[in-house]
């Protein structure tokens, strides 16, 4: 879990120093910035979704996974959550649930979050990880600047999120395959895509609500591939 533990104070250390810069930096300037990592996320979900080599269980599993979601409406619970935890931390920032949210899942979807995870979970280097953590450290920077404190306490989920894949990786270790890796990466992207989508404020999704399709993506691609 080494690679994971720096992810966390590399995000950690990121946004406290975001946090110090939001109060210096003119709203113009932390806009920009924000509206550029709405395209940088953009163009890493569609990188991300071309990993794809089964249209169908890509789409079945956005599909089934979404209404799942929906029905559990894991975006309500998620931003109840966030707002407790915003009362807990005394905050009056309007984009502490925005913030959380956002850098959870620009944090956790990417390839290099499944690939690094997988990697140290089957015993090896968590190099992809380190290198992630530096990436995310200065994401973190830039997003505390722009949306707060709720950016470092997005390290909460992702520290499950991550440790649970290096975890399943470790306990499936025969079960974890090129497929499986390549379908459940470009499932990540379109949350992704969706995400950047947000972001820009084109248009606002429940992107929350579609992360059982992360599960229904494993789940097809090992019956039917």
């Amino acid at each position: 879990m080494i690679g994971t533990i720096v992810n966390v104070g590399a995000v950690i250390l990121g946004s406290i120093i975001g946090i110090i810069l939001r109060k210096k930096l003119p709203e113009k300037l932390t806009t920009i910035a924000f509206q550029a990592i709405g395209l940088f996320t953009i163009f890493l979900g569609i990188t991300m979704a071309f990993k794809t080599e089964h249209y169908l269980i890509l789409i079945f599993s956005l599909i089934m996974g979404s209404i799942i979601g929906q029905l559990l409406d894991i975006d309500a619970w998620l931003n109840r959550i966030s707002e407790s935890l915003k009362k807990k931390w005394h905050s009056k920032n309007d984009k502490f649930s925005e913030g959380l949210v956002t850098a959870f899942l620009l944090f956790c979807m990417g390839s290099m979050t499944i690939l690094g995870a997988i990697e140290e979970g089957l015993g090896g280097n968590p190099n992809l990880l380190l290198t992630k953590s530096l990436l995310d450290g200065f994401a973190s920077i830039a997003l505390a600047a722009a949306l707060g404190i709720g950016v470092m306490l997005s390290v909460i989920p992702l520290l499950i999120y991550q440790a649970g894949l290096t975890l399943c990786a470790r306990l499936f270790e025969q079960s974890v395959t090129l497929p499986i890796i390549n379908e459940l990466t470009a499932v990540g992207g379109i949350i992704l895509i969706g995400l950047g989508i947000s972001i820009l404020e084109i248009k606002k999704l429940k992107v929350i609500n579609m992360l059982p399709s992360l599960v229904i993506v494993v789940v097809l691609t090992i019956i039917f591939v």
